[in-house]
């Protein structure tokens, strides 16, 4: 071989050489798909916390629930469908956990401070599950935690007051208080309690 053509190969074959290893480092860069069912929204969420009131008065932030998985749902006691529905999944997630659901705390945070007194909120949530805690404060501490979440929600005049439009997704929260995950509304009980086992292993 010529020493120019011994040249020109050696510069492909180096170029060949870097087309590979770039495109095995690539590969070996991909994420492996997720193990959850929820969508994983940690990086969104990393610095969310919430500074709100129980039903029975005590004052709450995440902290308060360190070592537990919280499910975080956002809704109020009129609400004619999805906040029933998604409180009985959840009691039926809390069901399915069965041992497991002494470290699991499900967060009930209304977006109706108006109505939703704590007396009102105290008889409402628990009777879902009586480990379910309701969360409230004011229009202004409502206001920030949903601005926090990314919730909105409006009120809708009716014929005899009004109802809420406000978003339905339930966010999970791993023992560390980090907003890990998001399931969307009608997320199967079956599948929330395999993200929140997850969760309790360290995931």
């Amino acid at each position: 071989m010529w020493p120019l053509e011994m040249l020109i190969f050696r510069s492909m074959f180096r170029t060949l050489l870097v087309f590979f290893a770039v495109g095995f480092l690539a590969a070996c860069e991909q994420k492996l798909p997720s193990p959850f069912k929820a969508g994983d929204v940690t990086a969104k969420y990393a610095q969310a916390d919430l500074r709100l009131t129980d039903h029975n008065g005590k004052p709450r932030t995440l902290a308060d629930f360190r070592g537990k998985v919280v499910v975080l749902f956002f809704g109020y006691t009129h609400c004619p469908d999805v906040c029933p529905t998604t409180l009985a999944d959840l009691a039926q997630v809390m069901r399915l956990l069965d041992k497991d659901a002494d470290r699991v705390q499900v967060l009930f945070v209304t977006v109706d401070p108006e109505r939703d007194q704590p007396e009102m909120l105290g008889q409402y949530v628990p009777a879902f599950h009586p480990s379910f805690l309701a969360l409230y404060g004011d229009k202004q501490a409502t206001e920030q935690v949903a601005k926090t979440f990314d919730v909105t929600y409006l009120k809708q005049p009716t014929t005899s007051g009004y109802n809420i439009d406000h978003s339905a997704g339930t966010f999970l929260i791993d023992p560390a208080g980090r907003v890990r995950l998001l399931a969307p509304y009608g997320q199967q009980a079956e599948m929330l309690a395999a993200d929140i086992r997850l969760l309790l292993a360290g995931v």
